[in-house]
């Protein structure tokens, strides 16, 4: 699938063990059977209204209605459970292996699906959250916790109980608790979303693979201009055409690869995995 070219240029970088970072959106996702966060599946309906995932995913709304954001959440846990890591998910994470310190992932997903698969915690930048864990809603040192025991997955629109309802209170001040998602109405950071992680990792590498991401966010678009900028090379690996494809084809040696990710991470892995 891959042409000569770029599998010669993929040859040159596993022999000088440069620095290669993956950045993946929720195409590698969609791959697994999640469906994306604005599709259908996204939206919500509270009463006679609907509401749109970018209402939803809000600071704004979890104040208003914490129990019905957290039953949006609760429903998208068990789809992304049920879900299994795909043959790209399981590329990278032998990626990881064969490259080690030459690896960053970078990812907007927070299904948990790369954590699954093999990745470590520590090269892996969860950029927009995970939505198997919590923090208390204030900044009273709670800090990021896997969900609490006997919180369960919610088919969609099921309650949630009483006993459920207490263990969303934040243990150490009462609050409430939030998912550990990055909102719309929210900023990155280094403490929660690795923010400026990402932006070094950015400055190091030589080899930059977009991945099943249209660039609709602003961390994910300074990652790949400033591999751009510095001379490096970017592969867009998407189904279709976006942003990043034109960037990553004005890059030194780029290109974009279309196709489904599970197809064409194994073979890009094996040949970055030549001689490790």
């Amino acid at each position: 699938m891959l042409s000569d070219s770029i599998q010669a240029s993929l040859g040159s970088f596993a022999q000088a063990s440069k620095k290669v970072t993956i950045l993946t959106g929720a195409g590698v996702s969609a791959e697994s059977g999640i469906p994306t966060f604005r599709g259908p599946e996204g939206y919500w309906t509270i009463g006679s209204r609907e509401y749109h995932p970018q209402e939803m995913a809000t600071q704004r709304t979890f104040r208003a209605k914490p129990y019905e954001v957290w039953k949006w959440y609760l429903y998208r846990r068990e789809v992304c459970a049920a879900a299994q890591p795909n043959p790209g998910h399981l590329a990278l994470a032998a990626m990881e292996r064969a490259l080690q310190d030459a690896f960053t992932l970078i990812t907007q997903n927070v299904d948990n699906l790369h954590l699954r698969a093999g990745n470590s915690p520590e090269k892996t930048y969860e950029i927009h959250g995970n939505i198997f864990f919590t923090r208390c809603q204030v900044a009273c040192g709670y800090g990021v916790q896997p969900l609490p025991e006997g919180l369960s997955g919610k088919a969609k629109g099921e309650d949630l109980t009483e006993e459920e309802r207490g263990l969303l209170t934040c243990p150490r001040c009462g609050k409430y608790l939030r998912p550990h998602v990055l909102w719309f109405d929210e900023s990155y950071d280094e403490l929660h979303y690795r923010f400026q992680s990402s932006l070094e990792a950015a400055a190091r590498t030589d080899l930059l693979l977009t991945v099943g991401t249209a660039g609709a966010t602003n961390l994910p678009n300074q990652v790949a201009w400033l591999v751009y900028q510095k001379g490096g090379t970017i592969l867009d690996i998407n189904i279709e055409r976006n942003p990043f494809s034109e960037l990553a084809e004005r890059s030194r040696d780029g290109a974009f690869i279309q196709g489904e990710s599970a197809a064409i991470l194994p073979e890009i892995a094996e040949i970055l995995s030549i001689d490790k």
